[in-house]
């Protein structure tokens, strides 16, 4: 593995959107720290990099050369395409179902190329759910897929960006469903893929790690709710006896200070919105979304589409999340690799 430049596959998402174009721009821009392999459709990829800057250059090939020869060790200079041809023409700001599938194809590659050794760690361009379910096929996010295909049974969503990582004890949930998610199991599970990803994908010796409470002023004793007593100071216990340094519940809304942030390498919010509206203002066009516990490294973007950004033409996106996601990724390549090194 080479540690200077790590090899990144790009997923380039849904084609009517931005994904390949911010695609394109950060993968150039990184092309002498990074060796980005973007996957999607070359000869689309190739017209949009003529109109980006004509100085790019991609080099394409297929998924059936780099499974006999591997991925072509082509200089900086040049950005290596693994070719996945759209179904359908493509439409900027327009969504075509006939694609749905050529977009989990994308990913299907990528997941092949991190399994099989060609790609060092995944970054995702966003994909449009419902252009996939449209096409019948049942679908439901980048990260449960992921997981599906990896046999993963639990991941971690974790957003990092401004010097701060909070992860969540529950994701994509209704509200009134989220304190019923929250188990002694699912949240002591949720601390140890956080602790050990953080330690092996980031490099962190002795990760410290504060818990927010679910209620309001994390339960007050009991008179706000008892999820605290009954399920997260138990698991924080637990924890801390397996040596994990973890702290709280700490009431949400005073949580997020400087003073409380400087001694904290991640945060774990029990749900969503309680914990991404914090990072997303301090951060938002250069986060990164991160998921841990797979046995792949991935990382994406802290956007979507952007569908009415890609029909006003080149030049509208803001590609600096995917910079970000890049960045983040080969970071996480260096640490694991620095990490395995050590425990053999």
């Amino acid at each position: 593995m080479n540690i200077k430049r790590p090899v990144i596959g790009i997923t380039c998402g849904e084609p009517a959107g931005i994904g390949p174009e911010i695609a394109i721009r950060a993968a150039w821009q990184l092309r002498d720290t990074i060796k980005s392999v973007l996957i999607g459709d070359a000869a689309m990829l190739a017209i949009l990099a003529g109109e980006i800057d004509p100085a790019i250059k991609l080099v394409a090939t297929s998924v059936q050369a780099v499974r006999i020869n591997g991925l072509p060790d082509f200089p900086a200079g040049l950005v290596t395409v693994i070719d996945s041809p759209v179904t359908a023409w493509v439409t900027p700001g327009v969504l075509d179902k006939n694609n749905g599938g050529h977009v989990l194809h994308l990913l299907d590659i990528a997941i092949e190329g991190t399994q099989a050794g060609w790609l060092d760690a995944i970054a995702t361009a966003p994909l449009q759910k419902s252009t996939i379910n449209d096409a019948g096929i049942p679908f439901t996010g980048h990260t449960e897929y992921l997981a599906q295909k990896t046999g993963t049974a639990q991941v971690v969503m974790m957003l990092a960006g401004a010097d701060l990582r909070v992860a969540l004890a529950t994701t994509h949930l209704p509200l009134k469903d989220v304190a019923a998610a929250i188990t002694f199991d699912s949240l002591m599970q949720t601390l140890t893929i956080l602790h050990h990803d953080l330690q092996e994908k980031f490099g962190i010796a002795e990760p410290r790690i504060l818990v927010t409470g679910l209620n309001p002023h994390a339960g007050e004793g009991g008179y706000l709710g008892r999820e605290e007593i009954d399920v997260i100071t138990p698991v924080l216990q637990a924890a801390q006896q397996q040596g994990m340094q973890v702290s709280g519940p700490y009431p949400a809304d005073t949580l997020f200070q400087p003073k409380y942030l400087q001694d904290a390498d991640c945060v774990l919010a029990m749900y969503h919105d309680q914990g991404l509206p914090v990072l997303k203002h301090a951060s938002f066009g250069r986060g990164v979304n991160i998921t841990l516990g797979l046995p792949i490294i991935r990382t994406s973007v802290d956007h979507g589409t952007a569908l009415d950004l890609a029909a006003r033409g080149i030049g509208h996106a803001d590609h600096g999340s995917m910079l970000e996601a890049l960045k983040v990724a080969a970071q996480m390549v260096v640490a694991r690799t620095v990490t395995q090194s050590e425990t053999r």
